[in-house]
């Protein structure tokens, strides 16, 4: 799957939808150059599932830019996996991992608490002047 059709399947569902983020501007992100920011295709078998981004450095610990599951794949684990592979891979060096959420997007909000993402900070206006962005934090231990 290409980062244009990517662009236009996340720019179907939330939170793009709602906050009108079309699919220029998602594949735009997804291609972009910058060397903080990696970027990787989720893939279930042979099939792309999704695609994360990862800012790193950022405060103590990586900063999960985006995480986009497509809706044959939500629900099934896929994002979980996402996860544990960042806290693994985030090392013994980064003591927080961090993620942004819609505050409308409800659904997101509990999938990052249940998986130890804690409330840090409202952040009005962020992404879009309407919108307000809630910002998380999963301190990391030793055991992860």
């Amino acid at each position: 799957m290409s980062a244009k059709s990517l662009g236009a399947a996340l720019s179907r569902i939330d939170p793009w939808l709602t906050l009108g983020t079309g699919p220029e501007a998602l594949s735009s992100f997804l291609t972009r150059e910058d060397p903080h920011c990696f970027r990787h295709a989720i893939r279930h078998g042979e099939a792309v599932a999704g695609v994360v981004a990862i800012r790193n450095p950022w405060l103590y610990g990586p900063y999960l830019n985006l995480l986009a599951v497509l809706p044959p794949y939500q629900a099934s684990g896929v994002g979980a996996a996402v996860l544990q592979w960042m806290a693994a891979e985030a090392g013994e060096t980064a003591s927080n991992l961090w993620v942004c959420v819609s505050k409308f997007n409800t659904r997101a909000l509990r999938f990052y608490e249940r998986h130890g993402f804690q409330f840090t900070a409202e952040l009005q206006g962020l992404v879009r002047p309407d919108f307000a962005e809630l910002l998380l934090r999963k301190r990391l231990t030793a055991a992860e």
